[in-house]
């Protein structure tokens, strides 16, 4: 991939996202949709973003019991996202029939542990141990249903590479050099991510707050 940052494109007003895109267009190699943009545009949305010409990482994080987020999957065909998450929590099942059920050249990859996410959230839902090792753990299961890759922070990606050699990992929460981390709790720069063994590199307030968002992605391009 020649430019692995994805651009988080969770606006709820489509104008505003689809002219967001438009700018930034020569200067990412995706385009992310997440939860707050399908709920509020469905299809239709993605369709009006699909014109901008680059590819779709649809974020959704489907998690439900397999049937049903194989029935969402076949949905989603329509659509041709080049990217779709599932929570790797869902267990072996779901996973494997997510990726049954998804589009041939669509990648399926499990996310394992949300990055605004620490330890301590962590033991509050029940699983005790650290970030690192639950979402090890979480790889292994996601590698053994099939499943194309995961989702982790920058912090796990350098080892989990190392565990699943020809894996496929997308890194949210980058934050570059000396911008605000906001509500995320585990991040490193999208270079550190990058060179630990990212392969699309999921980018947003950097870029989509900045007063030149052009000009902010082709900085952190420019790192890359």
């Amino acid at each position: 991939m020649s430019n692995p940052v994805y651009l988080a494109l969770d606006l709820p007003q489509l104008d505003a996202a689809k002219a967001l895109a438009e700018k930034v267009k020569g200067h990412v190699g995706g385009l992310k949709l997440g939860l707050e943009f399908f709920c509020a545009h469905g299809a239709h949305g993605v369709h009006e973003i699909a014109h901008v010409g680059l590819p779709i990482f649809l974020d959704l994080k489907l998690h439900d019991i397999p049937n049903t987020v194989a029935g969402a999957m076949q949905a989603l065909h329509v659509l041709e996202p080049a990217i779709v998450t599932v929570h790797a929590g869902g267990g072996r099942a779901m996973m494997e029939d997510a990726k049954a059920a998804a589009g041939e050249n669509c990648k399926v990859v499990g996310v394992t542990m949300l990055t605004s996410m620490d330890e301590r959230d962590l033991l509050r839902t029940g699983v005790s141990g650290t970030p690192h090792d639950h979402v090890m753990r979480l790889a292994e299961l996601a590698q053994d249903s099939g499943l194309d890759g995961i989702v982790c922070s920058g912090q796990e990606v350098k080892a989990v590479h190392k565990q699943w050699k020809n894996g496929f990992f997308v890194v949210p929460g980058l934050r570059p050099a000396g911008s605000a981390v906001g509500d995320q709790k585990r991040v490193v720069t999208p270079r550190a991510a990058r060179d630990d063994g990212a392969s699309v590199l999921v980018i947003g307030r950097p870029i989509s707050r900045a007063e030149d968002p052009a000009q902010a992605a082709r900085d952190i391009e420019a790192t890359l």
